[in-house]
């Protein structure tokens, strides 16, 4: 497999895609650290605020001003974990913590946007949006067909100053156009929605630091996760129910997003929910049909409703 998946419900978009064994392609932040030595400071957040000439500091240094946003200088786990909004001299002191920062509290659209980059150079950009729900929960993400034309310029200045000779992916998660976060990989959880061809793209850009991928049918796609409550112990679907959900008009395909061997409070969940599958479809209707199935396949009092 050309890519290196922690999540085994993900294997179904890169294993049938040939790769020379030299080759590596990171999906986890970890992973990226091992591989890519030379632009390991691109996950230190105080460091990427600077790069932009926002006012940041690590905590121990006072904001002039207030609310700002609080969280940790590096965090490969993600999550938003140890991350908050600080209202006031007084609570900045209070939640003081080492290795944690602040920044201004920004405002504007929250994007996720993948990038292929060749030679210090953005050659495809993709962006996606997510609908928020409660507690850390998501009701769906969109991966817009529509290009962002000055958020796409914005990065594309950011990398030839900051990435020269990098090939490979970017993420990069902005705020009103500002970047909060960068990763040195894509997002897996919806690469399928990309289109034909992309994978295979995604793998000559790692083995030859050149990309190719004719991306000019593009459609919106949508990723629509199921929650259900936290406490109890789940089971898969039923193969037989999992295979006609996959096999449903505009359906891409079906993630089940959780180990059954596994204790449920081991996952990395948000507070809100335990996350039980993710729909990827190029219809948001057909999503919410998938949704529906698969939930029947569970207690009704276990599911958290979010049409």
């Amino acid at each position: 497999m050309p890519v290196l998946e922690r999540d085994p419900w993900r294997f179904q978009y890169f294993d049938h895609v040939p790769c020379p064994d030299h080759v590596l392609i990171p999906t986890d932040d970890p992973d990226c650290w091992q591989l890519f030595p030379d632009h390991r400071w691109i996950y230190d957040k105080l460091r990427i605020a600077q790069t932009q000439a926002l006012d940041a500091g690590p905590h121990g240094v006072m904001p002039a001003s207030y609310p700002v946003f609080s969280k940790p200088i590096v965090n490969l786990k993600g999550m938003g974990l140890g991350s908050r909004i600080i209202l006031s001299a007084a609570e900045m002191e209070h939640h003081y913590q080492p290795g944690h920062m602040w920044m201004p509290l920004l405002a504007g659209d929250h994007v996720s946007t993948d990038c292929a980059v060749q030679d210090g150079a953005i050659v495809w950009c993709r962006q996606a949006t997510g609908v928020p729900w409660a507690e850390g929960m998501f009701r769906h993400w969109t991966v817009h067909a529509r290009p962002a034309r000055e958020l796409e310029e914005r990065l594309a200045g950011w990398v030839a100053r900051h990435m020269p000779g990098y090939s490979g992916m970017l993420n990069f998660e902005t705020i009103g156009g500002a970047i909060i976060e960068a990763h040195l990989r894509f997002a897996d959880q919806w690469c399928d929605l990309y289109g034909e061809g992309w994978v295979a793209a995604l793998v000559e850009l790692y083995a030859s630091r050149r990309w190719a991928f004719a991306d000019d049918e593009r459609l919106d796609g949508f990723s629509m996760p199921l929650f259900a409550r936290h406490g109890q112990r789940y089971a898969h679907p039923p193969a037989a129910l999992q295979a006609e959900v996959r096999a449903m008009a505009q359906v891409k395909s079906l993630q089940i997003t959780f180990h059954e061997e596994k204790p449920p409070e081991d996952h990395a969940m948000p507070p809100g929910g335990f996350r039980l599958a993710v729909i990827n479809a190029t219809s948001l209707d057909a999503a919410r049909a998938a949704r529906r199935k698969l939930a029947a396949a569970y207690p009704p009092g276990a599911i958290l409703h979010q049409d």
